[in-house]
């Protein structure tokens, strides 16, 4: 096919299509924040309040004003008199002043007044009559030794606290709107929601999200050959693969994959499943049927789905080749190579992008990690290709400083276990043969 004269870098082809597609407005939805985990947030968040919303201690101790520790040491300890309790939940109904402390709890707001908060374990209870309630004991657990106290403060109506270290103005206080601003951006347009991110929208109280809508990705497998996994294949036959392991990458994409089922080698067949597919979907891919052989009629049949039509026919890469592009009446239409491994492989670098301009995404570095080959990889200059990798851990005694090997899974291209065994996959890039055992390379994470 003449397609094949001119074949497209990966990075090259996937540009063109997205540049070929519009930027239209993305449908939205209002979804409760508990369910939003993973979706894409469609506007701006802004702060109803400011976070927190009083300025509060961040220990268990005794607010204080700053100056009134100074110099305090275990040598020389500083002593105040103590005014009572902040109740949680309660406004303090006392004002600090110089010489005074109030007990107060993690959380607790800081009362008019004080400046900073001294922890527990820097503290001493001391009696009416000026007597330590025996030496202080290091504190191996604060809440035990805060109830302590309250019990002693309470039973036997003592007045001072002993102050044994200087705490600095603001020490263990988290003020007014530290965390977040009154109407400051918290997360914005196009951010995918995470548990933090739920966390946060609670404290703030926001308990609705409007989100951007789930694109739906056709998906049509086609090929006489081509059976439901449920069903035993007879001779020649073979399970349908591609639908539901793109299916599966779509929805983990952020898309909502619609199944069109197995389409025969038939031309008219292809086009009338295609046509109604993009009709009601977002973008569409098409897999098998776009490889050299009398049966493709893939580029045929997305020929006739709108203009501009089939866009690139061939991409440099190795697996997945025969990869067709094209954008019909403004949406995406993507023909996968039949085998399993081409397909998911191309997939990943071009279904994915496309979800994700579709969503309007913000783009996210992909995780890697750094090991050792195990093994030579060889690779033909002049085309990239992507290798799938088993990751295994090592000791000190594989490598000095510990780490991962990378070991190359082989197989070919239509064994779909060669894929599943693989943690990641390691990319050649097309002015080198290969790579050599002992040779760190970077593992794109699946």
């Amino acid at each position: 096919m003449p397609e094949f004269l001119r074949l497209s870098p990966p990075a090259e082809a996937l540009q063109i299509l997205l540049s070929a597609l519009p930027d239209g407005e993305r449908a939205t939805e209002i979804l409760d924040t508990i369910h939003a985990l993973g979706r894409v947030l469609a506007v701006d968040l802004l702060a109803p309040h400011p976070l927190p919303e009083f300025t509060r201690s961040s220990v268990d101790g005794y607010a204080v004003c700053s100056r009134d520790t100074f110099g305090a040491s275990e040598s020389q300890p500083s002593y105040l008199t103590l005014l009572g309790e902040v109740r949680m939940s309660d406004i303090p109904p006392f004002t600090l002043t110089p010489g005074t402390c109030v007990l107060i709890h993690t959380g607790g707001m800081l009362p008019n007044g004080a400046d900073a908060v001294i922890m527990m374990e820097f503290t001493q209870v001391i009696s009416e009559g000026g007597e330590k309630e025996g030496e202080r004991e290091k504190i191996k657990g604060v809440t035990e030794n805060l109830l302590r106290q309250k019990e002693e403060m309470n039973l036997f109506g003592k007045k001072e606290i002993e102050i044994s270290r200087a705490v600095a103005e603001g020490e263990n206080v988290i003020y007014l709107g530290e965390d977040v601003r009154d109407d400051q951006i918290v997360l914005t347009a196009g951010k995918q929601i995470r548990p933090e991110d739920i966390g946060g929208c609670m404290a703030l109280g926001i308990v609705k999200l409007r989100i951007a809508t789930k694109p739906k990705i056709g998906i049509i497998s086609s090929g006489d050959e081509v059976i439901p996994p449920n069903q035993h294949p007879r001779p020649g036959q073979i399970r349908d693969v591609n639908s539901y392991s793109l299916a599966a990458l779509v929805e983990g994409a952020g898309g909502k994959p619609i199944l069109y089922g197995i389409v025969p080698d038939s031309l008219e067949s292809m086009k009338t499943t295609a046509t109604k597919a993009l009709k009601e979907c977002n973008a569409l891919v098409i897999t098998a049927g776009s490889s050299v052989s009398s049966r493709d009629t893939t580029a045929e049949a997305i020929a006739t789905l709108g203009a501009p039509g089939v866009l690139i026919h061939g991409i440099n890469i190795r697996p997945g080749k025969p990869t067709i592009l094209a954008v019909c009446g403004g949406k995406a239409v993507i023909g996968l190579p039949g085998n399993p491994v081409s397909a998911l492989v191309i997939a990943r670098l071009i279904l994915v992008p496309i979800i994700g301009k579709l969503l309007s995404v913000t783009t996210k570095p992909q995780a890697t990690v750094h090991a050792k080959l195990t093994v030579n990889v060889p690779s033909q200059a002049g085309r990239e290709e992507w290798v799938s990798v088993r990751l295994i851990s090592t000791t000190p005694a594989f490598l000095p400083k510990g780490g991962w090997l990378a070991a190359p899974v082989f197989g070919k291209s239509n064994l779909i276990f060669s894929l599943a065994t693989a943690d990641g996959m390691v990319y050649i890039p097309p002015d080198v043969t290969g790579i050599s055992a002992g040779e760190m390379v970077e593992v794109v994470l699946m």
